[in-house]
């Protein structure tokens, strides 16, 4: 039976379980449904493996976490795979997902460029019932959601942007055949981690470079590096060890008072900023993210290096100005190379939109309030993602009674774990909202989420169970600790992502879980050693 032959099989009778999505979390989720032998398949929107990976082919996307922790730690799989960078760039990391396809043949169990447009449970059979956008209906017993935190890119309406006689692109939405800036008007609408690496690469080559500002971005040197073929060795011992950080990462928190002694401060900070990457950030005082003290102390000592690299000015205030927009670290950091000496040069123009807002965008450019018109060729949308929700909105979900998932999150997010949702039996949410998700590193909760998944679904297995779901009680009770953690934070005082604030009208709330891996860890586990309390579960007839 050829590939496509098997995918068509797929379709047509019910399977075990169904996975949505082939990014990071759905390729390990489904592999691992497939070694319990269960038939399992995959549908995914795009035209290839990758999530994130693959639609985000803007210029300059790389990840921002250390190549050894941004791989799945499957022996097989390491030892036969080296990136050349530190820091991958978004084509090597799309290279490595194919070397895992190769390794493991995970794709030829995916359809693509077949979107999810419905699943409704059908309580008669126990069974969802998934429609796509090609009109084909696929039944499966457990329907495990892995779309990421980042699967819906969102878009402001900007006045007159169907007029624009330029090209523009959201970031998330960059044409495959790519799109030139050497020697172009560019402009770039956001600051964000995308629109960081944009502006870094346009920097070198456009004839003209605006920036559209309305936050400045906190971020940390990349100090960039290729990788040493010898440095495999102790992969082993980091893929251990970043399940007990707070984050996933290879460092830690420093269990201890930023608001102690001066001098072990300053040798703390210029350890951490000389590691470079997101060190400064994940390896800070442990109360640096509660207490306003010590979160002073660590946007102080950035400011000071940040303003060190600026060298106009009239944006230093503006790039990294003397009181901190926001609390340290409460909105996502990004990493850069020379994004501050992108400023330095006599081509490029920041627009604070605090000040002179964008009015419309006319055929020729972009107006802002104060009666300037940017010219330009290429303008660049880098506003970023609906955050954790979106994905799950953009489908019609529904499950017992006829309930829409969407109208149970209208008013926020409510779950088990992250994983479970009561009233919506055999459905498993990867990577999503509850979970430490975009608050970690993504291969660190992929698997252990993927993991959970198949553990609950063997135990299913062992004791002929048909059925699970989470309890209204249960749920309650894991909404309002994400909720009660998350406010014990300065989070709050942040208008991120992490709280769904970039979305005008999306509930402000805490997104996702803030006490750290090891601790969602440990929760896991206690509802597994307690027979998996807060589930119910539901023997075959």
């Amino acid at each position: 039976m050829t590939n496509s032959e098997a995918v068509e099989d797929s379709v047509s009778r019910p399977l075990d379980a169904l996975v949505v999505g082939a990014g990071i979390s759905g390729i390990y989720q489904l592999h691992l449904l497939r070694q319990l032998g269960l038939d399992a398949k995959g549908v995914e929107a795009e035209s290839d493996i990758g999530g994130v990976w693959y639609s985000n082919r803007y210029p300059g996307a790389r990840v921002d976490s250390d190549a050894a922790l941004y791989q799945y730690s499957w022996k097989g799989l390491w030892e036969g795979w080296q990136f050349s960078e530190r820091f991958p760039s978004r084509d090597e990391i799309l290279k490595y997902l194919h070397y895992v396809d190769e390794t493991f043949g995970v794709r030829q169990h995916f359809r693509f460029n077949m979107r999810v447009i419905r699943a409704r449970f059908n309580d008669a059979g126990c069974i969802w019932e998934v429609t796509t956008d090609d009109g084909r209906t696929i039944k499966t017993r457990f329907l495990v959601m892995c779309l990421g935190c980042a699967s819906k890119p969102y878009q402001p309406h900007f006045k007159g942007l169907e007029r624009f006689q330029g090209e523009w692109y959201h970031t998330a939405r960059w044409p495959k055949s790519g799109a030139k800036m050497e020697g172009k008007r560019v402009g770039v609408i956001g600051t964000g981690a995308s629109g960081i690496q944009v502006i870094q690469e346009a920097g070198k080559v456009a004839k003209e470079l605006v920036v559209f500002q309305r936050t400045p971005i906190l971020t940390f040197p990349m100090r960039q590096s290729t990788q040493a073929e010898a440095s495999r060795c102790i992969y082993p011992a980091i893929f251990e060890h970043r399940k007990t950080t707070f984050s996933g990462f290879d460092v830690d928190l420093v269990p201890k008072p930023a608001v102690g002694g001066a001098p072990a401060r300053q040798v703390v900070f210029d350890e951490l900023w000389g590691r470079g990457g997101l060190a400064f950030w994940l390896g800070m005082y442990d109360d640096t993210i509660v207490d306003d003290t010590a979160n002073d102390y660590a946007y102080a000592y950035w400011r000071d290096k940040v303003r060190q690299r600026i060298h106009k000015p009239d944006l230093v205030e503006k790039l990294a100005p003397t009181v901190k927009a926001h609390p340290f670290g409460t909105k996502r950091p990004a990493l850069e190379q020379n994004y501050y000496e992108v400023f330095n040069q006599d081509n490029v123009t920041l627009v604070d939109l605090n000040e002179c807002p964008i009015d419309e965008v006319t055929c020729n450019g972009v107006l802002t309030k104060d009666g300037v018109e940017h010219i330009l060729d290429l303008l660049v949308i880098a506003t970023g993602f609906d955050m954790a929700t979106g994905g799950y909105n953009d489908i019609e979900i529904v499950g017992q009674n006829g309930a829409l998932f969407r109208d149970k999150w209208a008013d926020g997010v409510k779950s088990y774990l992250g994983v479970l949702a009561s009233g919506f039996p055999n459905m498993f949410m990867v990577f999503g909202p509850h979970a430490p998700g975009a608050l970690s590193n993504g291969p660190t909760c992929a698997e252990w989420q993927a993991d959970c998944v198949v553990d609950c679904i063997e135990y299913m297995m062992k004791n002929s169970f048909v059925r699970i779901e989470a309890s209204a009680e249960a749920e309650q009770d894991w909404t309002r600790r994400v909720h009660e953690i998350g406010a014990m934070g300065l989070w709050d005082r942040a208008n991120s992502w992490y709280r769904g604030a970039n979305i005008p009208g999306k509930t402000s709330e805490h997104l996702f879980w803030c006490a750290g891996f090891p601790a969602y860890r440990k929760a896991c586990k206690e509802v597994v050693e307690s027979g998996y309390d807060g589930i119910m579960f539901t023997k075959r007839l």
